[in-house]
């Protein structure tokens, strides 16, 4: 399993990549995978290059090679002018754009002030769902004020946890197991298509139909 995670801080050391590590370390806690980081800041050049020439680079080739061929993804972005960079933008604009189809993806977002922390859903949200990735519940802003807070590790772990769930093949009966019951506690009990589920020891995940949910709160 190989998770890949792009982060678009233009400092070095940046609030968004330290993100972006953390919210990889909160994954790792529950799954087992080969991680890669893909520094934007590093690719600013190809980038361009590959928006006048119509042809990528190397190294710019072999990153979204990288994000194409991930199990899941986390993607990290500076808040500029309430929305995404412009570089975290230009590069997934050259992603081939059935790549992302069905991605489990896990957004981040820094900025100065806890005012934009929406931006996760006004920006990025709607950016994945349009390229049809599995955008996954939690997405986690961090403002400066919020490092250190007992609120932004619990939004960390939650999603990190998510991660795990969404990108573990789920489980065959008599083959293999499904994660863990308290990693399924953790988080949203929702499976891929987004139908409520329930959890047995025994079995793994059981998708219980939304309609039949539905029937045992009628009034008789």
């Amino acid at each position: 399993m190989r998770i890949v995670v792009v982060s678009a801080g233009l400092s070095s050391p940046s609030s968004t990549r330290l993100l972006a590590d953390r919210l990889t370390a909160a994954t790792l806690e529950h799954v087992a995978a080969e991680t890669e980081v893909i520094e934007l800041r590093e690719l600013a050049t190809e980038i361009a290059q590959h928006f006048v020439t119509g042809f990528p680079p190397a190294r710019l080739a072999a990153a979204l090679d990288a994000v194409a061929a991930a199990d899941g993804l986390i993607a990290v972005t500076p808040v500029f002018a309430g929305s995404y960079s412009g570089l975290f933008k230009s590069f997934f604009d050259l992603i081939d754009k059935d790549s992302l189809t069905g991605k489990p993806v896990l957004l981040g977002a820094t900025g100065g002030t806890a005012r934009h922390s929406l931006v996760t859903e006004h920006a990025l949200r709607p950016l994945f769902t349009y390229l049809r990735a599995l955008v996954l519940p939690t997405a986690v802003y961090a403002a400066s004020e919020d490092w250190g807070e007992e609120g932004l590790a619990q939004r960390i772990a939650r999603a990190g946890a998510e991660l795990a769930r969404f990108t573990t093949p789920a489980a065959v009966p008599g083959q293999g197991t499904a994660p863990d019951v308290d990693t399924a506690a953790a988080i949203a009990p929702r499976s891929l298509t987004g139908a409520i589920t329930s959890v047995d020891p025994a079995d793994g995940f059981v998708t219980v139909p939304f309609e039949q949910r539905l029937a045992t709160l009628r009034v008789p």
